[in-house]
């Protein structure tokens, strides 16, 4: 419990507006951290693993590969534009079927989450605990991902075509490692979305807590302002 009282202090000094924080027991602090961090996790699972939830949503909808948009246009005029257009919508239907696999990981994170974790998320900026998402889930959420991801993508002819084309030019260094296959490609941007969500529900907490739904939430966050 002390490690705790030692971070709140730390707080407390480096954060003079933070009114309230001797109020704050140790166990409310680490339940309001993990209660913040599960509901924004969640809530940005629920956003993006719904029909949609990336496809329209422009701030994390995602466009061709880029080797593949410098031809999008020669593909168009070749009477492709269909082909082409599928491919972005598999893309991130792909996705959207993908996200739901993050919750158990995400909710694990919490759980496994450390005195100096904790510390660090209370103590950082912004997006300290999206940071700490990236890098307790990243490596393990690739490999939830990838068999979701290509078996919606390999059901699109152009998407078979592009890992053919796109194979040879990563043997050659013309193609990014991260583009080297479509399903590794949506993967990764599809985590880059994930993570986005996490951390604009984040600020979104640490901005208004009062808002939260969660009476621990609003005590610790308000405390910490």
């Amino acid at each position: 419990m002390r490690p705790i009282l030692s971070c709140l202090a730390f707080l407390a000094v480096t954060a003079p507006a933070a009114a309230g924080l001797d109020d704050i027991t140790n166990a409310e602090a680490v339940r309001g951290l993990r209660q913040a961090l599960t509901d924004g996790s969640l809530a940005a699972v629920a956003r993006l693993g719904v029909e949609n939830g990336y496809f329209g949503n422009p701030k994390v909808r995602i466009p061709l590969p880029p080797s593949l948009q410098r031809v999008e246009r020669g593909l168009r005029a070749f009477g492709m534009r269909r082909e082409a257009d599928e491919l972005v919508l598999a893309m991130n239907r792909a996705a959207e079927a993908a996200v739901p696999e993050a919750k158990q990981l995400l909710t694990d994170a919490v759980r496994k989450m450390s005195v100096q974790d904790a510390k660090g998320i209370l103590s950082g900026g912004d997006t300290a605990a999206t940071d700490y998402f990236k890098r307790a889930t990243r490596t393990q959420l690739t490999q939830r991902f990838l068999p979701i991801v290509k078996n919606a993508t390999d059901r699109v002819g152009l998407a078979q075509q592009y890992n053919s084309l796109a194979e040879q030019g990563a043997a050659l260094g013309l193609v990014k490692e991260d583009e080297a296959s479509i399903e590794r490609y949506v993967t990764q941007k599809a985590l880059d979305g994930l993570y986005f969500m996490i951390g604009e529900q984040e600020k979104a907490f640490r901005r208004d807590p009062v808002g939260s739904t969660s009476a621990i939430v609003r005590k610790v966050f308000g405390a910490i302002r």
